[in-house]
């Protein structure tokens, strides 16, 4: 099983290099999705063993990280047969001159994303710390050109900043990975290896390892100070792609950084970690919040949205308890939400052809549907009730106070109110207001697989708030419990 969740979508990819036809390209697309998400349904109902002495497995922490991705890669699949069928990827003559066929920018993208679904799992079923390695370079190089997809100067820039900041980060994550091997000693850098030989760790060099795996695979989650990748590449790349960069890649970066502080917790070190990732995931927070307030294009205000909630990911599991629990379920919520919105945006930039806030005007009138999302998604995203993610930072700022953690439980309350007021003055006056043009714009019908898709992502944000299934309670209780919590 375990096998088939990486090889599937692999195998799917590298036939859609091979695929002319449009539409064959896009059911392979598509069945591969349901595929994906069909087995790891079964796997909550009959957990596969591990494989290769350990090195592949499915613990709780996975399990839960592969079933976000599964289930965004679901929604994006749908939305991205729409997208497809719509967007422009550069001028015909640049497409014919530097590629082997009129349609290879599609077959480029769509394989490039079933390989990026491929490696997304692999990380999150990865239990060597070389194979973790290993596995998100790989979600790099598969991502990159997606990002590039557009054939633009803009996306250009993009790509090359992703590559060049992200391969510095992953240098930095090897560097700690051999740091851990040294501490390990003979014993082999399997998570359960690890675990179950902690007490003969040395101290040290274990430090010193996690001190480069929360700077080096930090940057590839969007902690700041490295994130600056993040704001061009989630701006630059096509809505579906960036849909998945925010809430899967960038969780499959903190599942390795996870992986790391049970070691540590395990090893008796665990304070020295959570003071680290209080002190990343508040300044994270504050960075976003200093460039939300007035931003001027939208795509990149929800990229610094993600800066700010992976920060919130990093202080819950630093403050720990059921802090820990409060940042497992706000990984749920936050992919959810994040991709919703950029699908949303998708819309957006469909129907306007611009990222500028200042040039999008009366979007509930022109794009009902849409417009209605995005102020829905807008209100979640800020932890607004009774949304979920009102409910995850709720857990996490109640856990601060009981702890004792008053300084980062008021700056983190400060932060939320900065950051809601800086992402209000932008969502409010894109969706009010008159359409801008003359005559002004008029209503549009938007395509089924356009707005489906992020209302059901909708659906399940509201849902989560009102009502947390206790199937999905006792598999974030389980990935919580594997880091020392509760």
């Amino acid at each position: 099983m375990i096998l088939a969740l990486i090889l599937v979508p692999a195998i799917a990819g590298l036939l859609a290099f091979l695929i002319r036809q449009d539409g064959l390209r896009r059911a392979l697309l598509v069945l591969t999705a349901l595929a994906h998400a069909g087995m790891v349904g079964y796997a909550w109902i009959e957990r596969p063993g591990s494989l290769f002495d350990g090195w592949l497995a499915l613990d709780p922490i996975g399990l839960l990280f592969v079933s976000i991705t599964s289930l965004l890669f679901l929604a994006a699949a749908f939305y991205g047969v729409s997208y497809l069928a719509h967007e422009e990827h550069g001028a015909k003559k640049d497409i014919e001159e530097n590629l082997f066929f009129s349609n290879a920018p599609e077959q480029v993208f769509t394989g490039c994303l079933l390989l990026f679904l491929s490696t997304m799992t692999l990380v999150t079923v990865s239990q060597h710390f070389g194979l973790i390695w290993v596995a998100v370079e790989a979600t790099t190089l598969a991502s990159s050109p997606l990002i590039y997809f557009h054939r633009h100067h803009r996306s250009l820039e993009a790509t090359w900043k992703y590559l060049l900041i992200c391969s510095v980060g992953i240098a930095l994550a090897l560097l700690g990975t051999f740091f851990l091997a040294a501490s390990a000693r003979h014993v082999p850098i399997v998570v359960a290896d690890l675990l179950k030989h902690a007490n003969g760790l040395n101290v040290p060099l274990l430090k010193a390892a996690f001190l480069f795996f929360l700077v080096g695979y930090g940057t590839k989650m969007g902690l700041a100070p490295l994130h600056t990748w993040l704001p061009d590449a989630h701006s630059e790349a096509p809505s579906v792609v960036s849909a998945l960069l925010s809430g899967a890649l960038l969780n499959c970066a903190f599942v390795a950084i996870l992986r790391m502080q049970q070691v540590c917790i395990a090893a008796g070190q665990g304070p020295f970690g959570q003071d680290l990732l209080i002190l990343f995931g508040l300044f994270s927070m504050a960075v976003a919040a200093v460039f939300i307030v007035g931003q001027t294009d939208y795509k990149r205000m929800l990229a610094y949205s993600s800066v700010e909630h992976m920060g919130i990911l990093a202080l819950g599991v630093g403050i720990g308890g059921m802090a820990s629990f409060g940042a497992m379920l706000h990984a749920v919520n936050h992919s959810v939400t994040k991709a919703m919105l950029f699908l949303v945006a998708g819309n957006i930039l469909a129907a306007y052809k611009t990222k500028a806030t200042g040039e999008v005007k009366g979007l509930i009138r022109v794009l009902p549907i849409s417009g209605v999302l995005w102020m829905a998604g807008f209100l979640a995203i800020t932890g607004s009730p009774p949304f979920g993610v009102f409910l995850s930072e709720f857990t996490i700022l109640k856990s601060a106070v009981e702890q004792g953690h008053m300084a980062a439980a008021i700056t983190f309350i400060a932060l939320l109110v900065v950051i809601f007021i800086g992402m209000a003055g932008v969502v409010i006056a894109m969706a009010q207001g008159e359409p801008i043009g003359t005559p002004p714009a008029r209503p549009r019908r938007e395509a089924i697989l356009a707005v489906l898709p992020p209302a059901v992502l909708g659906t399940i944000m509201l849902g989560l708030g009102l009502y947390v299934p206790p199937v999905l309670t006792e598999a974030i209780r389980n990935a919580a419990l594997a880091l020392g919590a509760l």
